[in-house]
């Protein structure tokens, strides 16, 4: 990259940050993504000042040719919008080559579902970890405590990593969270995420070497807090030793399943949205989804009848409306002859 390409693109992500207040991760995807994009320009011999409509678009192809998963492909080329946009914003260039490319198609998969009964086995398994030592006591307590916040309020694992000590109120029982976009909101907390973190502020805040961190869950790591790579890896572990490592469980799966958890048992889609902390309700009703591929899949598979007898009874009974349909027509005629 062209030292004027690195200024324009660190400049890019300085407006993402300071005025649509993105996250460090957010920040850094949009860097990788730029940075990829830049390069395969350079073998070209242009940059992102002279790139044209056919450049765009052969990088797209180049991409797919990768192997790259379409929604893989799709982010990438917002990225490239966003950034061509803000090149024209700031006077960079005076067109937009990648306004005419067309986003990739994309199926929006489901994600992962974690039943009731195998989120209950996870719970459980923390509770069988050792405490003999103080060290596997405090391990075990941090532990109990981050997945039962985690199961009661849905936050995204950078959330819950980065959560500050003075936004849980214990009193009150809710905790307050800063996430995309810079956007605070309350999410209230359940009586187990009440009582694990009763029992891990405790602990926490009688420890000299952690008593002054502002986070929840302070660390020796750079950032002075637990990272999200430690607890998905320590979450790992805790799903096998619960018997769940098919499963493939991440810290997103326990977010997922606190909301299809909560609309099984009738809450409402806005307030799941705004505890989820989605921008658009779009987003949340992917969760919809799920529960009613589950019920589909109870019918199709669960069901004691045979899947061709169940379309047998169809046909059956749409014989039987259309008897219905015909033995009311016949009396409507009755009752309008004079």
């Amino acid at each position: 990259m062209t030292v004027a390409n690195i200024a324009w693109l660190d400049a890019f992500l300085e407006m993402l940050a300071a005025e649509q207040g993105a996250a460090a991760n957010t920040l850094d995807a949009y860097k990788r993504d730029l940075r990829l994009y830049h390069n395969f320009l350079t073998q070209r011999k242009r940059d992102a000042l002279s790139a044209r409509e056919e450049d765009i678009a052969d990088f797209m192809e180049h991409l797919a040719k990768l192997g790259r998963a379409a929604s893989s492909v799709a982010r990438q080329l917002s990225a490239i919008k966003k950034f061509h946009l803000f090149l024209m914003q700031e006077n960079g260039r005076f067109d937009d080559p990648s306004q005419n490319i067309s986003r990739p198609k994309t199926t929006r998969p489901l994600p992962k579902m974690l039943s009731e009964t195998d989120t209950e086995k996870l719970l459980a398994a923390t509770r069988t970890l050792p405490e003999e030592t103080k060290s596997a006591y405090h391990t075990k307590t941090r532990l109990i405590c981050l997945i039962e916040v985690l199961y009661a309020t849905g936050l995204r694992v950078s959330e819950l990593v980065t959560l500050r000590r003075q936004n849980i109120n214990l009193q009150r029982q809710h905790l307050i969270v800063r996430g995309k976009g810079g956007r605070e909101r309350m999410i209230p907390l359940s009586g187990a995420a009440i009582q694990a973190l009763t029992q891990w502020t405790q602990l926490r805040d009688e420890d000299a070497r952690t008593r002054l961190s502002p986070y929840l869950f302070p660390s020796h790591a750079q950032g002075g807090h637990l990272t999200r790579q430690r607890f998905t890896q320590i979450l790992g572990q805790l799903a096998i030793q619960a018997g769940l490592g098919d499963k493939h469980i991440s810290p997103h799966v326990l977010r997922h399943a606190f909301a299809t958890h909560l609309l099984s048992h009738g809450a409402d889609l806005r307030a799941v949205q705004q505890m989820l902390g989605h921008a658009d309700i779009s987003t949340t009703q992917i969760y919809t989804h799920i529960l009613e591929a589950r019920k589909q899949a109870l019918v199709q598979h669960g069901h004691p009848l045979a899947q061709s007898t169940v379309e047998a009874n169809i046909e059956a009974n749409r014989g039987t409306d259309r008897e219905i349909e015909s033995a009311e027509n016949q009396s409507k005629i009755k009752k309008i002859k004079p």
